[in-house]
């Protein structure tokens, strides 16, 4: 995706969220609203640039502006932006640092100085989004998550792809359970690779190791932090199966339509689940949440499920994949 070019007559318009990768998956309904109605707009992105390589499969975003966070203004020449759009939030520190590019027109949540509608509290991400695209003359679906599929092959073709990995503590499902899961998919036949960030590779490697891996099959199997963003991509569109916490794999799993297992702890199904139309199968017990994003241990609701809830749940929904796709390099 290139940078902003010097100004040459065309309206840009530049969209905020400066958020991590399910953050930027749930908004891609309003995304595609946006190319669809701003066919004549250079439509400018403004999120972390190491989400760059899945920016570039959300299709018709023509530049990408790096923003790691809130901190900093943007950098961009104040009036040059024809039109921003707040899809980050609705507090004073996102709505400040689009205000200060002093924008044509302002989109966004009702507030000072923003016409819009009502930020509503407890309603579904894709659906805050989506809404406040429609809202503003862009009608946008909610469940219109399909992103392109990376140019990269998958490094696992086929595979049940278990994602260990999680920001928060709290959404830390038990060591012991991702291996059961791991045992159980193999003796089943079929190839399971362990995925993460170079930060989680270690945890992966616990899984591994209380999953009776051998050192060859960790080399072949744990891709934690072996794997760059668009390779993870790749990996998930082609999976047979996708087992994670509520985290941006989970979301990638959405966009591609694979099969999925999303185990839910502090975050409630009803703000972040995945599409109902997919399949995809959300394990929790809301009755036991704590709603703790940043706690330090579980989410009780998390741990209220099994091993065998998972695989269960696996099982019924994975996508059938030539035997010998399925058991290469078990």
């Amino acid at each position: 995706m290139r940078r902003l070019p010097e100004p040459d007559g065309t309206p840009e318009f530049l969209a905020l969220r400066a958020l991590k990768l399910g953050d930027l998956l749930v908004a891609v309904p309003a995304l595609h609203a946006i190319r669809r109605e701003r066919p004549d707009h250079r439509v400018v992105l403004a999120v972390p640039g190491w989400l760059e390589p899945i920016a570039d499969l959300v299709g018709g975003l023509d530049v990408l502006w790096p923003t790691p966070g809130l901190d900093h203004p943007l950098g961009v020449e104040p009036g040059r932006i024809d039109t921003v759009m707040n899809l980050h939030g609705n507090g004073p520190e996102s709505r400040g640092v689009l205000e200060q590019l002093e924008a044509r027109v302002r989109l966004g949540h009702e507030s000072p100085g923003w016409a819009g509608p009502a930020w509503e509290d407890g309603v579904l991400e894709r659906h805050r989004w989506a809404r406040l695209a429609t809202e503003h003359g862009m009608p946008a679906d909610q469940d219109d998550v399909r992103i392109d599929r990376p140019a990269a092959p998958s490094p696992a073709p086929g595979a049940v792809v278990v994602h260990v990995g999680a920001f928060y503590a709290s959404r830390h499902w038990p060591v012991d359970r991702f291996a059961a899961v791991v045992r159980a998919f193999r003796d089943d036949g079929h190839r399971v690779v362990l995925t993460g960030s170079a930060a989680e590779r270690p945890r992966a490697l616990e899984v591994a190791a209380a999953a009776h891996l051998g050192d060859d099959e960790v080399r072949e199997h744990v891709l934690a932090g072996r794997i760059d963003l668009a390779e993870m991509a790749a990996l998930v569109a082609e999976a047979a199966l996708v087992v994670s916490v509520d985290t941006g794999a989970a979301h990638l799993a959405s966009a591609y339509g694979t099969p999925s297992v999303v185990l839910f702890g502090p975050a409630p199904v009803e703000e972040w689940g995945p599409p109902e139309a997919g399949p995809h199968v959300v394990l929790t017990d809301a009755r036991l949440r704590v709603g703790d994003t940043f706690g330090a241990e579980p989410d009780p609701a998390l741990l209220a499920v099994t091993a065998t809830d998972v695989v269960a749940a696996g099982r019924g929904v994975l996508r059938v994949v030539p035997a010998a796709v399925a058991g290469a390099d078990r």
